[in-house]
């Protein structure tokens, strides 16, 4: 048996650190490209093996998952992130995905819907025709105002101090620094110095929030509507509930999930359709022929096949999550290789959603590759923007009804263009983000003549009718 796949020659003592690089992205898919379906690397200390193709991500997240836990990146989050689902592991992760499980079903998911539409029709109101606007910051501003509401119940008081915390610790999360030992928060330098101060914030924030709610629940007992009443109510099999610690954790970890990740997929939808005027026209002539006009409901998604085959092809070249990565517990086989224990095996949906092998033309922006009769060919992890196996993103159809309702409701009112002198470049850190924002203009967008424009009068009545 080989000792190893092929791979990057290594750099001196220190190997290679992509990472590093001033473009992670283009190193990672030159060597893909290169080496094939699997290839190692090391990373100072890091022992690394590189997956390109499903049958063997598969066998890494469904077949053995046992043998894996989160890797070195997710590990050296804790400190900050807590022990929530995206960080826990084991027995103390189940019990934590079986408590928090309830607050995603189907029924508590829709009620969501018009608190999305609601936020959505407040921000338009707000933009006019002409003017420019980083299109990424609108989007991180709106979906967490709707996260902040679907989670706590409250109005935005907080959402600004949320939103500057957030900001900074997901800031400082980019290139080498997502391998420094939780020990590095304690280096004097001004951005450790505001890392930990962000970090303060949001824990200030959020065990606020939790108080309060624990004194309303002693005098009301009922439901208030939202994830964090759930998760609060939520019972294990023995009885016990969730301490103030283990609701920091899932707060935490629901904040960055259900906002980051959709703000993400709608900025690089926008980024992709002012580029693509055809696409753009398919999708304003489903949205005038479902909804004529109306704010979208819940119960009009299955008709918003289009719009939702946008999103998942935005995702496709634009992941929010553009990897993940598991330690090895114990020695196994992949591909006749020894992978050992302690190896980082890493899997890219960067590089796995732009494989020529399953997606032809992989950079071109087609919705209909998600046709059904096309999408259904595909080995089950071509694409996985929300991850697989027991590990599955448990917010997943939360995330996805919103960007399609938001899509569908931003996209009846306004176009975006393209602001040609302004660089868009996607950078790798715990998500894919636009380095320097996404500045579009924006456009009052007139339906076909069969529909009259619609405006904030007509938002507002039909919003008062869509529950």
């Amino acid at each position: 048996m080989p000792s190893r796949p092929p791979g990057p020659k290594p750099r001196f003592l220190i190997g290679n650190m992509p990472l590093a690089s001033s473009d992670p992205l283009l190193v990672f898919t030159a060597w893909a490209r290169e080496f094939g379906d699997i290839f190692y690397y090391r990373a100072a200390w890091l022992h690394v093996y590189f997956l390109n193709h499903p049958d063997l991500i598969e066998e890494v997240l469904v077949r053995n998952y046992k043998n894996v836990l989160k890797d070195r990146v997710v590990r050296n989050s804790r400190w900050f992130f807590g022990q929530g689902l995206l960080t826990n592991e084991g027995d103390s992760w189940l019990r934590q995905r079986r408590l928090s499980q309830p607050a995603f079903h189907r029924e508590r998911v829709a009620s969501y819907a018009k608190i999305m539409t609601d936020y959505a029709g407040q921000v338009l109101a707000t933009w006019q025709d002409g003017e420019i606007r980083d299109i990424h910051q609108e989007m991180m501003r709106l979906t967490l105002r709707i996260v902040v509401r679907t989670l706590f119940n409250v109005e935005s008081e907080e959402t600004e101090q949320i939103s500057s915390a957030m900001n900074i610790v997901m800031g400082n999360t980019t290139g080498i620094r997502m391998l420094l030992p939780p020990i590095a928060r304690y280096l004097p330098t001004p951005k450790m110095i505001g890392f930990r101060r962000a970090v303060a914030r949001l824990d200030e924030t959020v065990y606020s929030i939790v108080s309060k709610r624990r004194a309303h629940e002693r005098v009301h007992t009922e439901d208030s509507g939202d994830l964090l009443s759930m998760l609060m109510q939520a019972k294990d099999e023995d009885g016990s509930r969730m301490s103030d610690k283990q609701l920091r954790d899932e707060v935490l970890t629901f904040l960055l999930a259900g906002h980051e990740t959709t703000a993400l997929a709608l900025s690089w939808t926008w980024h992709l359709l002012g580029q693509h005027s055809e696409v753009e026209r398919k999708l304003h002539q489903e949205l005038d022929r479902v909804l004529d006009g109306r704010v979208p409901i819940f119960s009009d998604l299955p008709a918003l096949t289009y719009t939702e085959r946008v999103i998942k092809e935005s995702m496709r070249l634009y992941p929010p999550a553009w990897s993940l990565a598991r330690t090895v517990v114990s020695d196994f086989e992949l591909r006749g290789y020894r992978i050992p224990s302690g190896a980082n095996v890493v899997m890219s949906q960067w590089i796995m959603h732009r494989n020529p092998t399953y997606f032809p033309d992989p950079d071109k922006f087609d919705p209909d590759r998600w046709l059904p009769e096309r999408s259904q060919k595909l080995p089950r992890f071509a694409y996985f923007p929300f991850g697989g196996g027991a590990r599955q993103c448990i917010g997943t159809a939360f995330a996805m009804m919103e960007a399609t309702i938001l899509l569908a409701t931003i996209a009846q009112r306004f176009r975006f263009n393209t602001v040609p002198e302004h660089p868009v470049v996607p950078i790798p850190s715990f998500t894919l983000r636009p380095k320097y924002g996404i500045k579009m203009t924006i456009q009052t967008r007139q339906r076909s003549a069969a529909h009259a424009p619609i405006n904030d009068l007509e938002m507002m009545r039909a919003a008062d009718h869509s529950v």
